[in-house]
């Protein structure tokens, strides 16, 4: 069978209503052999710098690219990671990024998530390694971190800049640092503070395994100071093959052999700087090692 459809509201032929689908079975049989570039998973931008558009992942750059960010999380066999996000990230996070790591995974039905029930999560399921993103880190900070006997090895965050002082209060309480990451739903994780690398106060760190990163001013020349950018020759696996059903959108942001990410970042002359920029195109940069 070619897949599970699910219809939402009016029923529709063919298809399975929404309220039966938690009795359906997840799994199904191709018709046909699939090819690592064959269209895997589609998902939608968050449409914060523009309209939302419809990213087109394949078998190989999701499944494949997301080693990646195993690599950022620092997932090793054995883990109980928990990513408490929404559904691009809670994908690559929870799903992608633990294979081959013989890792489980702990989920939680409750949305939103209430941050005592998080740090309590974390105690009875003993969680090892969590993502969040800095809304949730701003919230847990208002609780009594220290009175939660959690066993977190590492913890990272991803989505916007994180604050300094955030950071300090969780390191304070649990011992442990937050790791600040960068990616978009076009790329999977890209540029990251990876277990082990020096951490210095708002920068989100250097650039991932597989990625070639290059920061462009204005008329498209290298800078220290500038739009990210992945050189495209060849392209890195982790990156979408193109906006569905919208290749000006495709061709715009992969022009001059570059996929321009339209946001900023700074590279300083010791590899770190202090940041105070965010995940769109702005005036104030994020830093990169």
């Amino acid at each position: 069978m070619p897949g599970l459809c699910i219809a939402v509201g009016e029923t529709k032929e063919g298809w399975l209503p929404f309220e039966a689908a938690y009795d359906a079975s997840p799994s199904f049989t191709s018709d046909a052999e699939t090819s690592a570039n064959d269209p895997y998973l589609l998902y939608f931008t968050s449409g914060t710098t523009s309209k939302p558009k419809l990213v087109a992942h394949t078998h190989q750059s999701y499944p494949v690219g997301h080693l990646s960010t195993m690599y950022w999380i620092g997932l090793q066999p054995g883990d109980v990671h928990w990513n408490i996000s929404w559904a691009g990230r809670s994908t690559r996070g929870a799903v992608f990024s633990r294979r081959g790591t013989r890792r489980r995974v702990c989920s939680s039905t409750t949305s939103p998530v209430s941050m005592p029930r998080a740090l309590d999560v974390l105690v009875k399921h003993d969680v090892t390694t969590l993502c969040a993103p800095p809304t949730v880190w701003r919230m847990l900070v208002q609780e009594p971190l220290k009175s939660y006997a959690v066993k977190l090895r590492e913890i990272v965050g991803a989505g916007e800049p994180l604050n300094p002082e955030v950071v300090e209060r969780v390191q304070a309480a649990w011992g442990v640092p937050i790791r600040d990451g960068y990616g978009q739903t076009e790329t999977i994780a890209q540029i990251a503070n990876t277990p082990g690398q020096k951490l210095v106060p708002g920068s989100m760190g250097r650039p991932l395994p597989g990625y070639r990163v290059a920061l462009l001013d204005p008329d498209g020349d290298a800078a220290q100071e500038g739009e990210i950018s992945l050189m495209l020759d060849p392209p890195p696996l982790g990156l979408m093959t193109g906006y569905a059903d919208n290749p000006a959108a495709t061709e715009y942001a992969m022009r001059g052999s570059f996929y321009r990410t339209s946001d900023v970042a700074a590279r300083s002359a010791d590899g770190f700087s202090p940041t105070s920029g965010a995940r769109t195109m702005c005036s104030s940069p994020r830093t990169i090692g």
